[in-house]
């Protein structure tokens, strides 16, 4: 039986916003990422959405939602949303921005409101897995809860390549 995660600042607000979610804790491991938490919990790493915090030109803030297996092309997502470039934040930049460690970065609740955008293909997914606001735990969700809440704005910037 997988244990409760105590209430974080992400699941606060589904909870308010009457959103369905299922807990999916694991055992954390610095740098894994995506595709240890997906292996850990025996989902497919496509499905595992991982939370990434980048700025543009101007050194303001945004948030990504990619496939676990998959990279963002910092090109293209600029191109799209109309920025002359965009690159990761420093970790302790990201962690300020956000209000989460970096590993346990959640979309829902950030310190900070920033324009959200999701890799397209996501929202054609029956139910994802995305961080609950803590290092090792993991939301499920129906992908549309992002942008109902989020109003996070599709995008298509993920390279074809496969992490592994």
């Amino acid at each position: 039986m997988a244990k409760h995660v105590s209430l974080t600042p992400a699941t606060r607000l589904l909870k308010e916003n009457r959103a369905i979610f299922t807990e999916h804790p694991y055992a954390y491991l610095e740098r894994g990422g995506a595709l240890h938490s997906a292996s850990e919990l025996g989902w497919d790493p496509y499905a595992v959405v991982k939370t990434l915090i980048l700025q543009d030109q101007d050194a303001k803030p945004l948030v990504v939602l990619m496939h676990g297996n998959r990279k963002v092309s910092t090109k293209n997502l600029a191109r799209q949303i109309g920025a002359k470039s965009v690159a990761p934040c420093a970790p302790e930049v990201a962690n300020r921005h956000s209000g989460y460690l970096v590993g346990g970065t959640s979309p829902f609740g950030t310190r900070r409101v920033m324009p959200v955008y999701i890799e397209s293909t996501i929202l054609a997914l029956p139910k994802i897995l995305i961080n609950g606001g803590q290092r090792g735990y993991l939301v499920g969700i129906d992908p549309q809860v992002c942008v109902d809440l989020l109003g996070a704005r599709p995008v298509q910037c993920a390279l074809a390549e496969v992490l592994t």
